[in-house]
């Protein structure tokens, strides 16, 4: 009798001892000093409307695949805000800081622009492939010029960054890099 007592209280015991992992919160760290050199819309002011995603829900949740028909989340590793709402405020401060227009201003804002730049979000993810991997991103622009609202313009750009690791953090630090090249060519693609 006193040793079936014990068993309980060892397991509560032992159970309490496992250690959980700690959820790593991770946020985009984008080099967004970039000047344009065009003075074509030094006038207008543009708006930024929230990104949408076709594939899967803009979250929080970090998306990686095995293969082309499966995807998952991390389960320990998110990122700090939604992705849609991390990357309008990456294209919010590249074109600001950029000076290519007279004002950006948000999609909540009650100001009138001059143009309305859309996007559209394919992908937002980590692709491993055996001890290979890549973070991946695909996001289509859309410039129109409000008044009329005629597309001015539209692009898809795709890039796919190798990772140094095949973990969350490796993929964090690829999707900086590929980021880092989508504000160098949005800029460089809305200047002409």
């Amino acid at each position: 009798m006193k040793h079936i007592l014990w068993i309980p209280i060892f397991l509560s015991l032992h159970g309490c001892s496992i250690k959980e992992s700690t959820m790593k919160v991770y946020t985009i760290d984008s080099n967004i000093n970039l000047k344009a050199y065009s003075h074509k819309f030094k006038n207008k002011i543009i708006k930024i409307s929230y990104p949408q995603g076709l594939k899967e829900k803009m979250s929080q949740n970090m998306h990686f695949s095995y293969n082309d028909l499966e995807q998952g989340n991390y389960q320990n590793s998110e990122w700090s805000n939604s992705i849609g709402q991390l990357l309008q405020g990456i294209f919010i401060q590249t074109l600001q800081q950029s000076g290519l227009f007279k004002g950006v201003t948000s999609y909540t804002s009650v100001a009138q622009e001059d143009y309305r730049l859309e996007s559209t979000v394919f992908d937002f993810s980590h692709r491993v492939r055996g001890d290979i991997s890549h973070a991946i991103i695909s996001v289509q622009f859309s410039l129109i010029e409000t008044d009329s609202g005629k597309m001015v313009k539209s692009k898809l750009f795709n890039y796919a960054v190798p990772t140094t690791t095949t973990d969350a953090e490796g993929y964090v630090n690829a999707t900086n890099i590929a980021l880092n090249n989508l504000n160098r060519d949005l800029i460089a693609w809305l200047e002409f």
